[in-house]
């Protein structure tokens, strides 16, 4: 599911590229394949901890949430010292593509809800 979300995003990307090629900023497939191996590690760092340790679902996941913006803000600082041109359009590419895996990432949480609430309550 992970990569074909990742794909979708991918080919929407495309299209923008060759629609609004001013749109999106130089460094976008740099941009996309971090965002794309970012979210692919804590998805998978936090199935990893989801599986040893289920009743801790909650902070497991605002663990995940906290590696990301980290990340996130640091990935930033990084790109904007090696003094890129339009670095705003840089940072609004790189939120955009932030907030598309984010929103990813809380639809699966809501979509497995019910799943993830009678595992933690067996007894239900």
């Amino acid at each position: 599911m992970f990569f074909l979300v990742s794909l979708v995003g991918g080919l929407i990307l495309l299209g923008v590229g060759q629609l609004f090629p001013k749109a999106l900023h130089s460094e976008i497939w740099s941009i996309f394949v971090y965002s794309v191996g970012l979210n692919y590690l804590v998805s998978g760092l936090s199935l990893w901890l989801n599986k040893k340790s289920p009743e801790n679902f909650a902070n497991i996941k605002l663990l995940g949430m906290l590696i990301r913006i980290l990340s996130a803000l640091g990935f930033i600082v990084l790109f904007s010292m090696l003094e890129l041109e339009n670095i705003i359009l840089f940072i609004v590419n790189f939120f955009i593509l932030f907030l598309f895996y984010l929103i990813f990432d809380i639809y699966f949480i809501i979509s497995n809800l019910r799943q993830i609430s009678k595992r933690l309550n067996p007894n239900e």
